[in-house]
C-alpha cells in the first residue's frame, strides 16, 4: 500500500526523462555575426556604399551568406556600420579570406579616417523579423557593456527589453548580440516601421524601466546611434 505513491512518482520520471533530456541538449543556434564601424570622409560616402555593394553581392554567392546590412548614420555622413550574419562560423571564416573581401577592405582603405572596427557575436537574443522596412524606418544600434557578470543582471535587463519590444506594432526587428571574445559586451540592433514607432518605444514603460534598471549595472554610457539603411 505505502510503495504506490513512489511508484507513480517513477514512472511520472521515466515519462518526463525523455523530454528534460532532449530540452538539456538543445544544440545552440551556430549563427554568427559580425559588426564592423568605419567612418570615412563624407565626400567619400558615394564610392563607400559603391564598394559596399559591389562587396555584398559577391558574398551573397557564398555558402552559408546568411544577410548583409549597411546602415549610415543620421546626421553623420560617412559613419557607416555593417551587420553581417553567416550560418555558422566555418562560413565566416571561408567570406574573412575571400578575394572580394580583401578587395572591399582595400578599396576604401584610402578612404577612411577610423580604423575598420570588426567586431564578432553569436546569438543572444534574434528572432524573426515581422515585415520589410521601407524608406520611412528607423534603424538603431546600440552597444552596451554590462558588469557584475549575470549576477548583476545586465543579461537579464537585455533580454526583458528584447521580448517586450518585439511585441510594440511598429517593431520589425529587434536583435541581441553577444561578444564572442567578450561576454559582456553585447550589440543591440533594432529596426522601427516610422519615426513615431521608435519615440512611441522610448516612451514605453518596459523602455524607461529598461534604461533605469541597466545603467548601474553598465560599464559606459549606452551608446545608441541612429541610422538609415543603405540599400
Amino acid at each position: 500500500m505505502h510503495r504506490l505513491p513512489g511508484l507513480l512518482i517513477g514512472v511520472l520520471f521515466l515519462a518526463l526523462a525523455p523530454a528534460v533530456q532532449l530540452h538539456a541538449q538543445a544544440p545552440a543556434d551556430p549563427a554568427q555575426y559580425a559588426v564592423t564601424y568605419v567612418s570615412v570622409q563624407p565626400s567619400a560616402a558615394a564610392p563607400t556604399v559603391a564598394a559596399f555593394r559591389q562587396y555584398r553581392d559577391a558574398s551573397r554567392t557564398q555558402d552559408g551568406f546568411v544577410r548583409f546590412d549597411l546602415f549610415e548614420q543620421v546626421g553623420r555622413p560617412g559613419h557607416f556600420a555593417i551587420v553581417e550574419t553567416w550560418r555558422d562560423q566555418q562560413a565566416l571564416d571561408a567570406h574573412a579570406s575571400a578575394a572580394h573581401s580583401r578587395r572591399f577592405r582595400d578599396a576604401i582603405q584610402p578612404l577612411r579616417v577610423s580604423g575598420y572596427d570588426e567586431r564578432p557575436y553569436k546569438n543572444f537574443s534574434v528572432a524573426v523579423p515581422k515585415g520589410a522596412a521601407s524608406g520611412a524606418a528607423v534603424h538603431v544600434v546600440s552597444h552596451v557593456d554590462t558588469i557584475g557578470g549575470p549576477q548583476g543582471g545586465g543579461p537579464d535587463f537585455i533580454r526583458k527589453i528584447a521580448e517586450a519590444s518585439r511585441q510594440e506594432s511598429g517593431c520589425l526587428r529587434y536583435d541581441v548580440l553577444q561578444g564572442t571574445m567578450r561576454a559582456n559586451h553585447f550589440t543591440v540592433i533594432e529596426t522601427w516601421a516610422s519615426q513615431a514607432a521608435f519615440d512611441a518605444h522610448a516612451a514605453a514603460a518596459h523602455t524607461r524601466q529598461y534604461r533605469e534598471g541597466v545603467q548601474p549595472v553598465t560599464g559606459r554610457p549606452l551608446d545608441e546611434r541612429v541610422y538609415k539603411a543603405i540599400e
